[in-house]
């Protein structure tokens, strides 16, 4: 019995263009480890932006002055982030939530920050 040859052009013999392919199945990859650095990054931000809003209500219901800690908190948030933001303050405490500037509705809410300060009269 004699094998049989198949003639194979080199052209489909060789390993060109595997790199290409190899980063096409890594792009989704990239993305997403993309997505979930800024998910960290924004949701930072939310956090830190809520602690200074809630610090500076707090500071106005310390100082006793005629100023509403409402409006205080709220001119320390930036213009974008007061139309994210949820202040209350009861007696003493505020409490100010902020939802990340993210593109993805339902993943800003689970990703909102939360401060709380307390004038501690």
């Amino acid at each position: 019995m004699t094998a049989t040859r198949i003639h194979v052009p080199p052209a489909l013999c060789g390993t060109s263009g595997q790199a290409s392919i190899e980063l096409l199945g890594l792009l989704p990859l990239v993305a997403l480890i993309a997505l979930v650095v800024l998910c960290v990054i924004a949701s930072h931000t939310a956090g830190e932006q809520a602690g200074e809003a809630a610090e500076a209500g707090a500071l106005v219901l310390l100082q006793g002055g005629a100023e509403d800690p409402r409006e205080a908190a709220e001119r320390a948030l930036g213009e974008s982030t007061r139309k994210r933001a949820t202040i209350e303050v009861s007696g003493h405490r505020v409490r100010v939530r902020v939802r990340p500037a993210f593109p993805i509705p339902g993943l800003a809410d689970r990703l909102a920050a939360e401060a709380r300060a307390d004038a501690g009269r």
